[in-house]
């Protein structure tokens, strides 16, 4: 299906659904508090989810549980083949369903608790997760129980899979999301990405081996180190599988946030997915993956949020220098986006991985020569990880309006780009939105994508256009990036101007000390003649003090000089507007 058609379904079918069930709140007015809502719709809605999926085979599902409880079986067996009569891998072996709940008002606590108890393991984690157990408790103390559970029951909150696609339900938990964040006053953005940037970097992954897959399959797997709800995974998942039905592609994810983790595992398990590979905890100073490789790698870290939390952890493992995830550097103590960086490309399979990951404008440039954002810097662009990089317009976060990048790293460079770094300026490439959510105001549609994705393709030093869209690509050897932050001294000099020496070498002049950039690219002796030695004929290197950084100046590159408007131009609008001015009050007063 085409992106714009997936977005129309989810700005139309998939928005009205999230907001009837969230409807669903009113009940709780009083007892709840409007940002506590989503303690109980979240949770209720991944119930409903599987009640409804599981109605189709609930009395096979019983009829066997009776058999193997009667011949004994329990562990992984009983499971597997529970399992295997639900057509899931979950199940619940309770005689209740939400229908039969309701038949039973008087004791629809005990009820209640006896149907949840019936869940598989996978499923009590994911309650687990919601603290579902405590917001239970409330609701009997409110005597909401048996109207929230009578309000999911109602054709409204239908969420059989039949009627809802896992792709579609993915789309309903993000709504739900964000207007539970919203009430939360909370930034929605933290916890998931919109659809069309998402689209964009599964192209950018897949591109280089879509005709391969297309052709003969494949066997992938994919990772996602802060996946929310999962929905990056999600949707490489859909394009992978549409370019070729038989790909097959494994996903794993690692989810500090308990409700999203709990959503994400829940997305899993309905879709027949690899619902054990979602883990809960902090990637940075828990990694629930240490030493798995992967070969598509999609990420949405948090930007500009500290790393205080995890500094004891992180800093450890940066002691084991490349042997951990962390030998190149460590950033800010105010950032911790370049962790994730680092940590994705420890994940990549050698000689065929591939990286997606979004970062804002600071690691581009932030850290002097030797600092540990230059130096993560060196190490990428030094390495030849580092493929493209692309800035996105700006209002096309839910929860930020600034300049966002998306990294693409691969240990797998094509030979024509292998030693070169390709920039993609798209920040001109959108879609006005006509309504905005949050700072959302534009969208990246097919036009859009395409552009960019031409752009990328071709590898070129060219301007694209399609109607009033713009995309300027650029390509860089990697030493472009790289200068030589050299220390600059003037000596001390006698009356005559010669240089004062001692044991044979220039004395500095105290107070004087300055520095030059110098671009690896250039020779630093024939630099210094040109471009120092000219305005200060004592001046000197100390080239003990040498330090290597590394920055991408996007901003500089893509800068397109505007001349300023004469002054006879200017002064020609100035009297035409004194001209309409007193036209407008002789009107006016009549005169």
């Amino acid at each position: 299906m085409a992106i714009n058609e997936l977005q129309k379904q989810t700005n139309t079918n998939i928005q009205e659904k999230a907001n009837l069930i969230w409807e669903i709140a009113t009940h709780l007015v009083g007892f709840y508090k409007p940002h506590e809502y989503g303690k109980v719709i979240l949770p209720m809605t991944v119930l409903k989810r599987f009640d409804d999926a599981l109605a189709a085979t609930k009395d096979k599902v019983l009829q066997e549980y009776k058999r193997l409880n009667e011949q004994g079986y329990e562990g992984a067996v009983r499971d597997g083949a529970l399992c295997n009569a639900s057509g899931y891998s979950f199940y619940n072996t309770s005689n209740f369903d939400f229908k039969r709940l309701l038949a039973d008002p008087d004791n629809i606590q005990v009820n209640f608790d006896y149907y949840l108890q019936g869940f598989s393991d996978n499923v009590k984690d994911i309650l687990a997760n919601f603290k579902f157990a405590d917001e239970v408790k409330n609701m009997v103390k409110g005597n909401v129980l048996y109207v929230v559970i009578q309000e999911f029951n109602s054709k409204k909150a239908d969420m059989s899979p039949d009627k809802i696609t896992s792709m579609d339900m993915g789309y309903i938990f993000e709504e739900l999301i964000r207007k539970f964040s919203e009430s939360y006053n909370e930034e929605a953005g933290a916890h998931f990405t919109s659809r069309d940037i998402i689209y964009l970097m599964t192209e950018l992954l897949i591109s280089p081996e879509k005709d391969e897959i297309k052709q003969n399959g494949c066997y992938k797997t994919a990772y996602d180190m802060t996946m929310g709800t999962s929905q990056m995974l999600g949707c490489l998942t859909e394009r992978v599988k549409e370019i070729n039905p038989e790909a097959d592609l494994t996903c794993f994810g690692q989810e500090f946030n308990p409700e999203t983790y709990a959503i994400a595992k829940a997305d899993m398990l309905i879709k027949g997915g690899n619902a054990s590979g979602m883990k809960f905890g902090d990637t940075l100073s828990d990694d629930a993956y240490s030493g798995y490789e992967f070969d598509y790698i999609i990420s949405n870290p948090p930007f500009g949020i500290d790393w205080k939390r995890e500094k004891d952890a992180v800093e450890n493992e940066a002691r084991l220098g490349y042997d951990g995830r962390f030998g190149p550097g460590l950033p800010s103590i105010s950032d911790g986006q370049m962790l994730f960086m680092l940590n994705g490309v420890k994940k990549l399979k050698d000689g065929a991985g591939r990286m997606a990951i979004i970062q804002n404008g600071s690691s581009l440039f932030t850290g002097d020569a030797g600092s540990g954002p230059s130096e993560i810097r060196r190490y990428l662009i030094g390495q030849d990880l580092v493929e493209a990089i692309i800035q996105l317009p700006t209002d096309l976060f839910y929860n930020t309006s600034i300049a966002t990048y998306i990294w693409v790293i691969s240990k797998d460079k094509a030979e024509n780009r292998i030693g070169k770094v390709q920039l993609i300026d798209a920040s001109k490439c959108f879609v006005k939105r006509r309504k905005n959510i949050g700072n959302k105001r534009v969208d990246l549609d097919n036009a859009c994508i395409d552009l960019i994705m031409q752009a990328y393709n071709e590898f070129d030093n060219k301007e694209y256009r399609g109607g009033s869209l713009v995309v300027e690509s650029k390509t860089f050897d990697n030493k472009y990036f790289g200068y030589t932050k050299v220390t600059v001294e003037t000596a001390l000099a006698d009356d005559n101007g010669n240089c004062i020496l001692k044991h044979g070498k220039k004395q500095p002049v105290k107070g004087k000390t300055d520095s030059e950039i110098i671009p690896l690219r250039e020779d630093i002796d024939e630099y210094f003649k040109r471009n120092v030695l000219p305005y200060n004929p004592l001046a000197f290197m100390d080239r003990t003090k040498d330090k290597i950084g590394y920055e991408v100046p996007f901003t500089r590159i893509f800068y397109k000089f505007v001349p300023p408007r004469s002054s006879d131009e200017i002064f020609a609008e100035f009297k035409t507007l004194s001209i309409e001015e007193a036209k407008l009050m002789k009107e006016i007063l009549g005169e």
